[in-house]
């Protein structure tokens, strides 16, 4: 475990942007080093696993609030609005966290090969949850880290090592609940097409009688198992991606506070307005005033957050 902290740390000394997320060139992982406590970060995250590797971190989904803390790893498995904040950190021991994006194709592939399901309710298997981190899992986030030193490696190795790493998720406690929502009939997996249509299509009008379609529910159960997964009705879900998408082109694009609501897909300048403040606890433009007084951000840095905020990546 020191010998990773060790490797985050120096990469993320090199190429983290000013809220202490790096990117690699290495497919679906991602990490992230903060070395003070910092304020909400509002995302909408895909299907990942994030290993704490020191500090702690606060997620707040709908009405539930969890600190997760060095030695666990949260599973995501859906797209979901979370609210992140870095509880404990310091420059003496910073915060220090792996995400490594899931890949639900390679699930189903090793669910299928690993036996049948056993009877249960879908509808009620959690999308977020934490565990002790097992050393197989460590052992596979450590060897991701060693390709970052050997690029020519990364297309040879990289499917291996991601392989065995949903293969001891799978095998792990909470290996049920993956297998459930890795199931192609599970609510999960077919909520995830209509989330796909909303996150292309935010700026848009959706009817949710498509969206309902497209997961093969009827609007009944289309509406309770969406906010059951997302803790948000459809429609409150769109209205996060825009307003998280707006507050992402203010801070690093310049946009104004009016261009970034009809970028987005509003009609009303005062009811974006409205609902900014409600989410961010600010108007528009003095959040993004307050957030780019804190930020010591290069256009570079800029690049780097656009691309994990947009596509919903953290740590």
């Amino acid at each position: 475990m020191n010998s990773l902290k060790q490797a985050v740390r120096a990469y993320a000394s090199r190429h983290a942007n000013g809220d202490g997320l790096a990117l690699t060139p290495v497919s679906g992982l991602r990490m992230m080093c903060l070395e003070a406590p910092a304020g909400d970060l509002h995302s909408v995250y895909r299907p990942l696993i994030c290993l704490v590797l020191q500090g702690a971190k606060r997620l707040t989904v709908g009405k539930e609030i969890q600190i997760f803390s060095a030695g666990q790893s949260v599973i995501v498995g859906a797209d979901m609005p979370v609210v992140g904040r870095i509880v404990q950190a310091s420059q003496n021991e910073p915060y220090l966290a792996i995400a490594v994006e899931l890949d639900m194709a390679v699930l189903r592939e090793l669910a299928a090969h690993m036996g049948s399901l056993p009877a249960g309710r879908p509808s009620e298997m959690t999308t977020l949850f934490a565990e002790d981190t097992e050393a197989a899992v460590i052992n596979c986030a450590s060897r991701l880290m060693h390709l970052l030193d050997h690029s020519e490696a990364i297309p040879l190795l990289h499917p291996g090592i991601m392989r065995e790493l949903h293969y001891w998720l799978l095998s792990g406690p909470h290996g049920t609940a993956l297998r459930v929502l890795a199931d192609p009939d599970s609510y999960a997996s077919r909520l995830a097409a209509a989330i796909a249509i909303l996150r292309a299509e935010y700026r848009s009008r959706v009817p949710v009688e498509r969206l309902a379609a497209e997961a093969g529910m009827s609007l009944t159960s289309f509406h309770k198992h969406f906010k059951h997964m997302t803790s948000l009705a459809p429609g409150q879900y769109q209205k996060r991606l825009r307003l998280i998408e707006a507050r992402r082109l203010m801070l690093d694009e310049g946009f104004s506070a009016s261009n970034a609501a009809f970028e987005v897909g509003y009609e009303s300048v005062s009811q974006f307005t409205r609902e900014y403040g409600r989410l961010f606890q600010a108007p528009p433009k003095r959040d993004a005033l307050r957030l780019r007084g804190k930020s010591t951000f290069t256009k570079e840095d800029a690049k780097a957050r656009t691309s994990a905020l947009a596509q919903g990546h953290t740590a």
